[in-house]
């Protein structure tokens, strides 16, 4: 007889809010499949809350264009056929076109792009970069460069290390003031928020505040006490407007090991709130209104996201927002921003040390433009180039591991081709999309129902110390790989073929690390930190609670002497560069139209859009853009447009809204399906096109993120 429905406990790493997971379960071994997905309540961190895409876990393990086994490519463009081999077949091929390449042309002829998912899998985190640096390639990309590279560029300049990131205290803070975020969408982002929307309530419920900035009004800045429209990169000036009005008002109150403060008055005198209020439109005496309700609030925390970080000043723009947590006293307070303390705490302990390090900066620069490298990674914003332009490390053959580069870094259009270009190209992914139809061979690995999961990142980025171990909800299929499997064979097949190989002492090391099991490597690490065991997590599979964030400084720091230097010679070096685009907004006597992003709850970056339980009810693919804009133009709402940047153009309807603010439009992330007319295993069933066929990999931050939003366009009737 049929097994009966059971439940077991599971999680949701789609995204940084890793909710908890109840599942009902029917049937065993393989014909075992989910039939019900709930938020369990018994979480300590998601408390039972559960958004749209977390229920949709179960239609990505059943959908029947997921790949289930190793295909190669035959043939080009719509008439490429996908044929599947197996394994060893799979393996040989791609590690002779990788090793091939390096063997024929240099250790950088390889290419390397990690996308978004390999932070939310702990096969990624114990054997993917393990694997990735045997290549010894500096041509490595990933999304971090279109993210949060600004971030991480200043947390190691003023704390030690990229990923030591003060977290906001959400759930006890009176006044949270964001910059450029969306966590009513998001669940948060640096910044592991989930249920959200109720700790938002409670917020309130407590008298507290909550303040946005943002140049849409998104359904964060909807559900705020006060939403502030911004031109999309002036967020950089806004910030250090009200740095300067906490000197100018004697309202800073920096902890003992803060040091250069005096550096940092001078620094930012310029920066009135008058200047802030013509390039943003915010008018001044809201700037010191808002810098004086942060200071004087018991308890208060800035926080900016991706619409701050992906600016041309993304990185002058996050070290202000960390300027007025550290200058407010609101740093490493409770109800301010603090450090977290997770059971496996990746900081302290280097886990990923040997891959990413502490941080580091410009030890070596992109071939064709002389773009710097961050933390062991190019700009993504010149991946195209470092394939086309011939000479010396020029990429010759390229690897993609759960990403989708064409859809969701800039010039996408243009680095498809530059794909088609490649000697060779391999992928590791589930699915057949705009970035993989144009590899040779693509290796699929399980689903994150059928493999175990432990969130290494984002339990140290969360508002609550919590832990938690999930054995995998479905049995691994037949002849199935999961990802820290296909890692470990790969790379040792890759190291095999290299004519010049490491010595046998590296060779030893790396075939150590990558032995282990991700369940041995979680144990061995939980076991350092002392906090909880594997033992306990497996016994408590909704997860352990550690207690509320709580303060560690200045002893968490990672810097040398344990103090912060608030004025880093490398991030404030930028500020000529953002006085002379003040003087030229200024001097401006109107903007044009500059285009923006959007992400939507029932979206995953450049995926899901196949899942049809969430993508119905009314399109979110058009082109928003404010009333009088439009009629400007002499555009009707609904109407189709062609959009133009620099470096292309799209078609698209139009949406008249008030929720824009006026000169800027926006385009969501992630859209633009079956580029070219070639039909994708993984069929799109929503319309729309490609934001990043419009941004340009010309505009960077300092810190090389790609800046995204504030790109100049132009709109016209179609």
């Amino acid at each position: 007889m049929p097994a009966g429905p059971r439940t077991t406990l599971g999680v949701c790493n789609l995204c940084e809010a890793i909710c908890g997971l109840e599942l009902t379960i029917e049937g065993t071994g393989p014909e075992a499949r989910v039939t019900s997905i709930r938020g369990n309540p018994s979480d300590p961190l998601s408390r039972g809350y559960l958004c749209p895409k977390g229920v949709s876990l179960a239609d990505v393990h059943a959908d029947p264009d997921r790949l289930r086994a190793p295909v190669r490519r035959v043939g080009t463009g719509a008439d490429a056929e996908w044929l599947e081999i197996g394994w060893d077949e799979a393996l040989d091929r791609v590690a002779d076109g990788l090793a091939g390449a390096i063997n024929a042309h240099g250790r950088n002829a390889v290419g390397v792009y990690l996308g978004n998912p390999n932070a939310h899998s702990l096969g990624s985190a114990t054997h993917g970069l393990a694997m990735v640096k045997m290549l010894r390639t500096r041509n490595r990309f990933s999304a971090s460069s279109v993210d949060q590279i600004p971030h991480q560029l200043v947390a190691w300049q003023l704390y030690g290390h990229q990923l030591l990131l003060p977290i906001p205290d959400i759930d006890r803070t009176s006044c949270f003031l964001v910059f450029g975020a969306n966590p009513m969408a998001s669940n948060g982002s640096l910044m592991t928020v989930p249920d959200f929307p109720n700790r938002l309530r409670a917020l309130k419920a407590r008298g507290g505040r909550m303040v946005v900035v943002d140049p849409r009004r998104t359904e964060t800045a909807k559900a705020a006490d006060e939403h502030f429209f911004v031109r999309p990169g002036s967020d950089a000036v806004v910030v250090l407007a009200m740095v300067r009005t906490l000197f100018e008002e004697g309202l800073t109150r920096p902890a003992p090991y803060v040091d250069r403060v005096d550096a940092v008055r001078e620094l930012v005198e310029p920066f009135t709130p008058e200047v802030a209020e013509r390039v943003s439109g915010i008018g001044a005496d809201d700037v010191r209104r808002l810098a004086r309700e942060l200071a004087t609030a018991q308890g208060g925390a800035a926080y900016g996201r991706i619409g701050v970080s992906t600016t041309g000043f993304g990185s002058l723009a996050q070290w202000g927002i960390q300027c007025l947590n550290i200058l407010t006293g609101h740093f490493d307070q409770p109800g301010g921003v603090l450090f977290t303390e997770p059971a496996i705490d990746f900081v302290a302990r280097r886990f990923v040390g040997p891959v990413i390090g502490r941080g580091h900066y410009d030890l070596w620069r992109s071939r064709v433009r002389g773009i710097p490298e961050y933390g062991g990674e190019l700009p993504a914003a010149v991946m195209r180039e470092e394939i086309e332009t011939p000479g010396e490390g020029r990429i010759h053959a390229m690897l993609t591991i759960a990403g989708n580069p064409e859809l969701s870094t800039p010039d996408g259009k243009r680095l498809g081709e530059a794909f088609d270009s490649l000697d060779f190209m391999a992928a590791i992914d589930i699915y057949v999309n705009e970035t993989t139809r144009h590899a040779d061979v693509i290796l699929p690995p399980t689903t994150a129902l059928e493999r175990d999961h432990y969130d290494i990142v984002f339990h140290g980025l969360a508002v609550r110390n919590t832990a938690r171990w999930t054995p995998a909800a479905l049995p691994k299929p037949e002849g199935a790989k999961h990802d820290w499997e296909i890692y470990r064979e790969l790379g040792l097949r890759v190291q095999r073929r290299l004519v010049r190989r490491p010595g046998l002492r590296i060779r030893l090391t790396q075939r150590a690390r990558l032995a282990a099991s991700p369940r041995q490597i979680v144990s061995g690490l939980l076991r350092i930190t002392g906090t909880t065991t594997l033992k306990q997590l497996l016994r408590h599979p909704e997860g352990v609670d550690l207690g509320p964030l709580r303060p560690t400084m200045p002893e968490r720091l990672q810097t040398e002497n344990h103090r912060i230097d608030l004025a880093p010679d490398l991030v404030v070096g930028d500020l000529p560069r953002l006085h002379a685009w003040v003087e030229e907004r200024v001097a401006a006597a109107a903007d044009g139209l500059v285009l923006i992003g959007r992400r939507h709850k029932q979206d995953n970056n450049a995926w899901f859009h196949n899942i049809e339980r969430v993508n119905r009810g009314r399109p979110r693919h058009q082109l928003l853009m404010h009333p009088d804009d439009l009629a400007e133009r002499g555009i009707a709402d609904g109407d189709l447009v062609t959009v133009t940047s620099r470096v292309g153009a799209v078609t698209v309807d139009v949406q008249a809204t008030d929720d824009l603010m006026r000169g800027v439009v926006s385009l969501p992330h992630g859209y633009g399906h079956q580029a070219d007319g070639v039909r994708l295993a993984r069929a799109s069933k929503v319309p729309g096109v490609s934001i990043n066929d419009l941004t340009d990999p010309d505009l960077l931050d300092l810190s090389g993120n790609a800046a995204l939003s504030g790109v100049p366009v132009t709109v016209a009737p179609a």
